[in-house]
């Protein structure tokens, strides 16, 4: 049987709560990766410690966003970190992610469409005429065209973006009740997988309070 698969967000500087969040989310029902954002990969000890990192799947979600020779150097860049999967905006544009997937060799790389903490009232703010799922189904179409490795959207747009995409979809906005903190569009890990994601992205629900305990109850709402 095949095994759901979550990265677990490390959002913290703290090094000891991240040796912590590893050693305590192990098990064999899930398969576990984990993803590493700007706040820890910029904090003083952060690049060092995923540098050192062995045998574990890692997810350093960069987001670039920027021309393309500055989004490719950049990659060049973090080489030396041998991440499994990094993440560019789509909104970059095709030629940076082109020239992005150039310089990736063997880590995948992964277009981030709409973030799931904004919506249609936030597009407009921005200045997008589009709603969420008109941007985020033409952001899909430019992820084929740079033959990127995967994408991040809302888990609510999944089944919907199965159609075209056929790669690997990662989804963050995931929560085991109905604390949304600072996300709009969510949804439960049993209806994201449901929807067609690979990888879910859970934070807090896992990271904050009785780690072991939470990664449980996540296996429990699984099995239900």
């Amino acid at each position: 049987m095949k095994k759901n698969k979550v990265f677990i967000a490390c959002d913290s500087t703290n090094i000891t709560k991240i040796k912590e969040i590893i050693n305590k989310t192990k098990n064999t029902k899930i398969k576990i990766g984990y993803k590493f954002g700007l706040e820890f990969l910029n904090s003083k000890n952060g690049r060092h410690f995923v540098s050192k990192l062995k045998n574990q799947i890692i997810f350093g979600d960069y987001k670039f966003a920027d021309i393309p020779n500055t989004c490719s150097s950049a990659i060049k860049a973090v080489k030396d970190l041998r991440l499994n999967y990094l993440t560019i905006h789509i909104s970059s544009g095709l030629e940076a992610l082109k020239a992005a997937k150039k310089v990736s060799g063997k880590t995948k790389l992964i277009g981030v469409t709409v973030l799931t903490s904004l919506d249609d009232k936030s597009l407009k703010e921005i200045g997008f005429n589009k709603k969420v799922k008109k941007l985020v189904t033409q952001q899909v179409k430019l992820a084929n065209k740079a033959k990127l490795d995967g994408i991040v959207c809302s888990a609510q747009e999944v089944s919907m973006i199965r159609k075209i995409f056929k790669k690997e979809i990662i989804t963050p906005g995931i929560r085991l009740n109905s604390k949304i903190n600072d996300q709009k569009r969510i949804l439960t890990p049993k209806q994201a997988y449901n929807n067609g994601s690979d990888w879910l992205v859970i934070g807090r629900p896992i990271t904050k309070g009785n780690i072991k305990k939470n990664i449980e109850n996540l296996i429990d709402h699984l099995n239900q």
